[in-house]
């Protein structure tokens, strides 16, 4: 299976779900996003991570581990986000020591903060990218308006995850080809929380 390179757009904070954030990770060769929830302590970190400049006072839980790691020479490699089952992604780190490469399993939401400290790449597979990936259609005209049209899509996806209860259509009587084109039609439509969850109906069928 073939390994697709993924960056860091951004975090948002949901505006409806308290203490719900997600993390945006684009392909690097191309314009879909990988949307995933994470809690607000991991927020926080990969935040700071990114942000060169903030040193916290103490070290943080993935500093600690950083330090760790520097002190008995062990390297993180890469990131691997390698499976997604009901909606949950699931992540390796790729370790070395002394020339011996090691697979540690890992939340994706610590692999990636990891990944921000060891400056190690982080990767998927395509077709993981192929079931969850989400396409934004922006008019390359108006760039001043993405920011805000990515803030839209993230906290509608925050919110579809968290919201178990919420009236939903249903998806569980069509065929895998109706669901298909269905999804199609949400995003021709840019209705992003209808084409969410087509997309996790799809991916507990595949």
């Amino acid at each position: 299976m073939s390994l697709v390179r993924l960056n860091i757009k951004g975090i948002s904070y949901s505006q409806t779900q308290n203490g719900a954030y997600a993390l945006i990770l684009n392909e690097v060769e191309g314009d879909r996003k990988l949307p995933i929830v994470i809690g607000a302590f991991e927020a926080q970190s990969i935040a700071i991570a990114l942000e060169k400049e903030i040193s916290p006072p103490r070290p943080l839980t993935h500093d600690l581990f950083k330090n760790f790691a520097d002190r008995f020479d062990i390297v993180v490699k890469q990131v691997i986000i390698h499976k997604l089952v009901d909606g949950v992604f699931y992540s390796s780190l790729i370790c070395e020591r002394d020339k011996i490469e090691e697979i540690i399993d890992a939340r994706t939401s610590d692999a990636i903060a990891l990944a921000l400290r060891f400056q190690a790449p982080i990767f998927t597979y395509k077709n993981i990218l192929d079931k969850a990936g989400i396409y934004l259609k922006v008019n390359p005209k108006k760039e001043d308006e993405n920011e805000e049209q990515d803030s839209i899509l993230m906290d509608d996806l925050v919110a579809s995850e968290l919201e178990p209860d919420k009236p939903k259509d249903n998806f569980a009587s069509k065929t895998i080809e109706e669901l298909h084109k269905l999804l199609d039609e949400a995003v021709t439509n840019e209705d992003y929380e209808k084409a969410a969850h087509i997309r996790d109906e799809i991916s507990k069928r595949e």
